[in-house]
């Protein structure tokens, strides 16, 4: 126990330092493990599996929110595959440099297009660890990471197996009937229901017919808990599956970072050689933003997601663990790309912060394309004669777009960046457009009529709320009315200070939509507020006059007290939030 209190300490020290230096933690986990690793301290017992778990729930949880149609998209296939073979031959002809100016001794052919072909890859880890903390996993650029890291993934499988000079047994055949099988028999598994067993049925399946299955027929088990998640991801309940899971995959990641110190303590060689390959970072983000730019995506979507992969995976490791293993890569090279890849992930944390602002002032500063030549998702957007704009439409924004719609009347429109929410309200009779409120671009393809009253921000990140305030500031709104909802108390404050109009703590909301239920409640049984019960007289409230002619005041209302409709149903759109129809989506805005 006095071992894991060491650890616990070390890791959260490092996290902590790494948080007030305004970087990810991550980072401060990495260093964390190469402080442990250099002080001597023994390597915690089970602290591998820990971290491979942590990668397999990790890819489970992709798996429960991928749409496969994402992977046909030319973007995605096509330009996964460019990159991967431009930036080998890259890598090759840089290892060829650094090995004639005396780097590191002669290597064959095979061991430089190996190195380079796995610094070719990015990291799933950090790429969708920054997608999850914007929540922007199905906007467009999030959506085309996710698809090049699976392909990415489809890469490594293949080379592994190259790697250890035997293909995949026949037996991976059966998977195509198992698979479907599997998938068949577990349609019901929601109706477990939420706590521990729907918590240890998501880990039983990223790690049973996930991992070992498709690791007992040569298959990467990665591979497999990315499957198992795209076979529950149709399923109703899959979207709280992932939260259910969310922070136990966190916690477990913690472990990855930290074993990474533990591969051994790099000397100054492997600390230059890895130093000089962080030099191929910058081309492999320009390659990204290239690509993403020749196949129609815009600046700041095409830079996004260039930055999110301008990393080195952990994949490498693996790979090099395997090479190293079967004799044909030496541990000076598997120390070496530790140095890498953890550059690679410091250097993410630099690049992708949790607010995208930085990288919106960058796109805007690059020549523009006609609107025709862009992305379908990318063009224009005509939000016709709409009067509130709900921005973020998960449980509370189609809440509000209710109230406004049905009990005020105004013509609303429902902004939403995931395309499967967007098509599961459009069915149901909401207008709705795909967009991201945070994004500048969006708001200057936004084709406005200038009849727009009411912009209601209802995201469920304070950060996107934040981000879409001061876009808005910055091109200006014609004077419309800017409301918000906030989940912390901080939040509201945040929000105040930066002048919005109308903010809304969510849970002091609900609680004022329970008592108002109550109230109603016990009126439609006919029975007054002051009748005594088991705990005592019930409060009445006390008013002015009643009625006219009342001459007494503070007595019982004569009359039911009478709640203004509007006030009730404005409190009634945020308790509504935390209730969902069996099988609608959960909230993905």
């Amino acid at each position: 126990m006095t071992l894991v209190a060491i650890y616990v300490a070390v890791v959260f020290g490092c996290g902590l330092v790494a948080r007030l230096l305004r970087l990810p933690p991550l980072i401060g986990f990495l260093a964390a493990g190469f402080i442990l690793n250099a002080a001597g301290v023994e390597k915690l017992t089970g602290i591998d599996e820990i971290a491979e778990i942590g990668v397999m729930l990790l890819l489970f949880a992709i798996g429960l929110q991928l749409d496969l149609r994402s992977l046909i998209k030319k973007e995605v296939w096509l330009g996964s595959t460019v990159h991967m073979v431009l930036m080998s031959v890259v890598g090759v002809g840089f290892l060829s440099l650094l090995s004639l100016a005396g780097a590191f001794g002669p290597e064959s052919l095979r061991v430089l297009v190996a190195i380079a072909f796995v610094l070719s890859f990015s990291s799933t880890i950090v790429a969708v660890k920054v997608l999850q903390e914007r929540g922007d996993e199905q906007a467009l650029y999030g959506r085309v990471v996710i698809g090049v890291l699976v392909m990415q993934d489809i890469g490594a499988v293949v080379l592994m197996s190259v790697s250890q000079g035997k293909p995949p047994s026949p037996w991976a055949l059966t998977l195509l009937v198992v698979v479907p099988v599997i998938s068949w028999s577990t349609r019901y598994w929601n109706r477990l229901g939420h706590g521990e067993m729907e918590v240890l049925f998501g880990i039983g399946m990223a790690l049973i017919p996930g991992y070992l299955l498709f690791t007992a027929v040569g298959l990467s088990g990665s591979l497999g808990a990315l499957i198992m998640g795209i076979t529950l991801a149709r399923n109703p309940g899959a979207d709280q599956l992932s939260n259910a899971l969310f922070r136990i995959k966190d916690l477990l990641l913690v472990g990855f970072f930290v074993a990474i110190g533990f591969h051994g303590i790099p000397t100054w060689v492997n600390l230059g050689l890895g130093a000089a390959l962080l030099v191929l970072l910058p081309v492999q983000a320009v390659g990204y933003w290239a690509l993403l730019w020749l196949f129609g995506l815009r600046n700041r979507t095409a830079l996004l997601a260039a930055l999110a992969l301008a990393n080195y995976s952990e994949f490498g490791l693996i790979i090099a663990e395997v090479g190293a293993d079967d004799g044909w890569l030496s541990e000076s090279w598997l120390l070496t790309l530790v140095v890498a890849v953890s550059g690679g992930f410091v250097v993410a944390g630099f690049l992708n912060p949790t607010s995208v602002s930085g990288v919106s002032r960058l796109a805007r500063r690059l020549p523009a394309r006609h609107p025709d030549r862009l992305h379908p998702e990318d063009r224009p957007i005509d939000i016709g004669d709409a009067e509130a704009v709900v921005l973020g439409m998960g449980r509370v924004g189609s809440a509000v777009y209710r109230q406004l719609a049905d009990e005020y009347g105004y013509r609303t429109l429902g902004v939403e960046h995931d395309p499967n929410r967007t098509a599961y309200l459009e069915e149901r009779g909401y207008q709705v457009i795909e967009g991201d409120a945070t994004d500048y671009d969006f708001w200057t393809r936004m084709v406005d009529t200038g009849g727009v009253i009411m912009i209601v921000l209802a995201m469920p990140a304070q950060y996107a709320n934040i981000e879409a305030l001061r876009e808005l500031r910055r091109i200006g709104h014609s004077g419309a009315v800017v409301a918000s909802v906030a989940l912390y108390r901080e939040d509201v404050r945040e929000l105040e200070e930066l002048g919005i109009d109308v903010v809304i703590h969510l849970y002091q909301g609900a609680g004022e939509a329970l008592a108002d239920r109550a109230v109603e409640a016990v009126r439609a049984q006919g029975g007054e507020p002051a009748a005594a019960g088991p705990i005592g007289p019930v409060a009445t409230p006390t008013v002015g006059t009643a009625e006219a002619g009342d001459t007494e005041t503070g007595d019982t209302l004569a009359a039911p007290l009478v709640l203004d409709r509007h006030m009730i149903g404005n409190r009634e759109a945020r308790i509504r939030d935390d209730t969902r129809m069996p099988g609608e989506p959960g909230p993905l805005s």
